[in-house]
């Protein structure tokens, strides 16, 4: 197995794995401000070439294949697009703000990982600047499986404003059963109608806003009509595990551990908080047993890395 990356200088990092890219981390995005600017992965393949990400769909312009996007933090919209007001709903206000590229600290290459470490600071759209993080993305490709690979997500944000940014969700705010923010992963089109996989369930989004260390979902590809697993996996040490889960399938596919679904995060000036995750993307369908050895999959990445 041949594992790259290749850096376009002050914009991406592709990481190739015997010819596929596997996923591009767009480190300086070019979104508009209503889009609150922030690095994301995309696309994002299987080790069989198919794309299990969606970017800019029309519904939800603001959603990015798989990025770290939060809605409620403070006053400020660091999701993208209209903010929850309860008793107006959906409101575009001044508040969209971004996660802006600071510096790559480190990019190295391995025999079966790449690994980035990126600085960011995070400013309100009045151009305020709120939080400073340090993340780590890992992109491993296991020896004996050459159906899937691991993406590993490390965020440490720390607040360096002088006001509190407790940190919430739209259900927090007052809408009930949406309460997405943290790392979101949105599925291409034809995902819609897919299958949501957790330990012993196999089903619809009567899952969403339930516990658990980790969700899958399989979708199907349009042109080749083959599927694929996508399993997003919660470290054991991260605040509130195991988080409630925003999941759908109905009118679009996505996964969300969402760790201030329902409950704020305190965010004092000088606090930190540090969250990790495992994405695992895999060639074919999946069943919860065999989701859950992709869910072990990512463990274990999470403890290498």
């Amino acid at each position: 197995m041949t594992l790259s990356a290749l850096h376009d200088v002050g914009r991406a990092i592709d990481v190739v794995a015997d010819g596929t890219t596997l996923a591009r981390y767009v480190y300086v995005p070019g979104d508009a401000q209503l889009e609150s600017p922030r690095p994301y992965l995309h696309p994002v393949r299987t080790r069989g070439g198919d794309v299990v990400t969606a970017f800019r769909p029309h519904d939800h312009v603001w959603h990015k294949g798989i990025a770290w996007s939060l809605p409620v933090v403070g006053e400020h919209n660091f999701w993208g697009g209209p903010t929850y007001v309860h008793g107006q709903g959906y409101v575009q206000l001044e508040n969209d703000g971004s996660m802006d590229h600071v510096a790559l600290t480190a990019l190295t290459v391995g025999s079966d990982r790449v690994d980035v470490a990126h600085a960011l600071a995070w400013h309100t759209q009045a151009g305020s600047h709120v939080v400073d993080e340090q993340r780590a993305l890992g992109f491993l490709v296991p020896a004996g499986r050459g159906d899937a690979w691991v993406l590993t997500f490390d965020t440490t944000m720390t607040n360096v404003s002088s006001v509190d940014l407790t940190i919430g969700s739209p259900t927090t705010r007052g809408r009930e059963n949406a309460g997405y923010g943290g790392l979101f992963w949105r599925g291409p089109r034809s995902f819609t109608g897919g299958t949501l996989l957790a330990p012993d369930f196999r089903g619809g989004e009567e899952i969403r806003g339930t516990r658990g260390p980790w969700m899958g979902f399989v979708g199907q590809h349009d042109e080749t009509g083959g599927a694929s697993t996508v399993v997003m996996v919660d470290a054991g040490d991260n605040p509130g595990h195991p988080p409630q889960w925003f999941a759908r399938s109905e009118l679009f596919g996505c996964l969300n551990p969402a760790p201030f679904f329902s409950t704020e995060v305190p965010f004092a000036p000088g606090d930190s908080l540090r969250f990790r995750y495992a994405v695992v993307v895999a060639d074919g369908p999946s069943d919860p047993t065999s989701a859950a050895r992709l869910a072990a999959l990512g463990s274990e990445a999470m403890l290498v890395g």
